[in-house]
């Protein structure tokens, strides 16, 4: 992982796209512009790290403080990177740090999103939900759930 720079919008704003694509079109909520100018006006570079796998753009992911802990967004994988372990790596990463600092994180999910469950299996859980999202925490050392 390396601190995200101005000149990584674009390929996020790009990846972000190609990411939630089928969530949202399934949702009816996709709009090529959108999804991409969404992040362009959400970044925050200072919050944001890009994801690298053998020395390549794999991904990114955001943690921003909140009130009561932080919040985790922005948290793509390259799709040909999707489902070989690498998200579930750097989320554990990244709850080991907010679990020693004693924080809880929060994040919403898109209602369907295949997401979800990794969320689940690391011990967040949902908190409330509207027709399009659900939020969820998960408290500090919330035991990851080994079922799938």
């Amino acid at each position: 992982m390396r601190p995200a720079h101005p000149d990584d919008v674009e390929p996020i704003a790009e990846l972000r796209a190609v990411v939630m694509r089928p969530d949202l079109e399934r949702l009816g909520r996709f709009d090529e512009h959108r999804v991409r100018q969404r992040f362009r006006d959400a970044f925050v570079e200072r919050h944001m790290s890009i994801i690298l796998a053998e020395g390549r753009f794999a991904g990114c992911l955001a943690l921003r403080p909140g009130e009561d802990g932080h919040w985790l967004e922005h948290f793509f994988i390259a799709p040909d990177l999707q489902g070989h372990g690498l998200g579930s790596a750097v989320l554990s990463g990244l709850l080991a740090r907010t679990d020693a600092d004693g924080d809880l994180v929060r994040l919403n999910v898109l209602q369907g999103s295949a997401a979800r469950r990794l969320y689940e299996r690391h011990g967040f859980r949902a908190e409330s939900e509207d027709a399009v999202d659900v939020f969820m925490v998960r408290w500090p050392g919330r035991a990851p759930s080994h079922t799938t």
